[in-house]
């Protein structure tokens, strides 16, 4: 009776056991994804972040038609605003994007940590360089206000299949003011 009685117990905590590994299996899952959601996630604010101090430099200029390849958004020259919109902005890579790689920022094919650089040991490798896109709305409702769209994407650190694409409207207001009164 003793016997069976142990093996019976044996059996039932083999079986919980086995539920929790995976259930720990699943946990670590998610919470690999929800870490590569919140990398692209940054990784697109950043980009988008560019693209509004870019314009508030007052930067802009005439706005072109955007299309071809990716540009260096780096090099502060090749940034522009572009007079046709993202049809889908969902849809990645986009045509005429400018590619903008934060100075802290380590791209590789492969994602991973990055083990060459002993001053940034075990940091993070993104897998492709975040990209931004700019496009000219026209004036705001106060005639008075210049709008833009500004789109930015990033990628997390193990699969392009980890992206993200967040989107704001900027406005650069100009206004007159008289100095010669009091």
């Amino acid at each position: 009776m003793a016997l069976i009685t142990s093996l019976l117990i044996l059996v039932v905590v083999t079986l919980i056991a086995v539920s929790m590994y995976r259930s720990f299996g699943l946990q670590e899952k998610i919470a690999g994804n929800t870490l590569e959601k919140q990398r692209s996630l940054q990784a697109a604010e950043s980009a988008l972040r560019y693209g509004e101090w870019w314009i508030q430099q007052a930067n802009t200029g005439l706005a072109v038609a955007c299309s071809g390849n990716a540009v260096n958004g780096n090099v502060l020259t090749n940034m522009r605003v572009c007079t046709n919109m993202l049809s889908k902005p969902e849809t990645l890579p986009w045509a005429g994007a400018m590619d903008y790689q934060p100075p802290t920022m380590s791209i590789s094919l492969n994602g991973g940590l990055n083990n060459t650089d002993p001053s940034k040991a075990n940091d993070i490798n993104y897998v492709k360089t975040p990209s931004l896109y700019i496009a000219y709305l026209g004036l705001g409702p106060d005639g008075k206000s210049v709008l833009y769209q500004v789109t930015g994407a990033g990628y997390g650190g193990s699969s392009t299949d980890s992206a993200s694409v967040v989107q704001s409207v900027y406005a650069m207001t100009f206004r007159v003011v008289d100095l010669s009164g009091p």
